[in-house]
């Protein structure tokens, strides 16, 4: 069973469709028993840092996801649960992170935001288990304002353009960290999805 961790910001149905697509069973919970005995776990998100933070902390999740973690058990954040997984963030003023990642998340300058919409992967590193099958350069969708920037850019698996060149995708051992949502990049994001169901 993969869980799909709620704690309430994100659209968290979709995630959980899109898996149950491609053949897993997918349970959204914010029970830290659930998530502690599932296979595999994924922390989506739409938002701000501070407030989900805040959230989490509330729900006493933080400690879970640590857990599951160390444990050494497959973990995927999405989109602003890719941007938790870092240190800090500019928005909102200086907000902690989870700090499973090292790296701070930033705000775009002087580009329209947030970014909406299809953009490129240009994948970095083809041996990354979720990017199995995803070849050359596809088109994902973002939304997003902010972008991850990694202490150690050996972690980057993929990059995209927008004014700049950002992370996209990383991977670190059992974490996996997307900023782009797999759940609405139809056959491409499908493909990542059954990559992390079958870890």
């Amino acid at each position: 069973m993969i869980a799909i961790i709620d704690y309430g910001m994100g659209n968290l149905r979709s995630v959980q469709k899109a898996l149950e697509k491609v053949g897993a069973t997918a349970r959204i919970t914010q029970n830290p028993d659930e998530i502690q005995k599932a296979a595999k776990v994924v922390l989506p998100g739409v938002g701000a840092m501070r407030p989900a933070m805040e959230r989490l902390k509330d729900l006493n999740l933080v400690p879970i996801i640590r857990s599951v973690i160390e444990a050494g058990k497959p973990f995927l954040g999405i989109c602003l649960g890719f941007q938790l997984l870092f240190e800090s963030s500019t928005e909102g003023g200086q907000t902690e992170g989870l700090g499973i990642l090292e790296g701070s998340v930033e705000r775009f300058s002087q580009l329209k935001i947030p970014q909406i919409g299809w953009n490129q992967l240009h994948i970095k590193n083809e041996n990354s288990p979720l990017l199995k099958s995803i070849n050359g350069s596809v088109n994902v969708y973002f939304c997003h304002s902010y972008y991850v920037q990694p202490s150690d850019p050996r972690i980057i698996t993929a990059t995209t353009n927008y004014g700049l060149e950002f992370a996209s995708s990383v991977c670190k051992n059992n974490v996996f960290g997307v900023q782009f949502h797999p759940e609405k990049s139809q056959a491409v994001g499908l493909q990542i999805l059954k990559n992390f169901y079958e870890l």
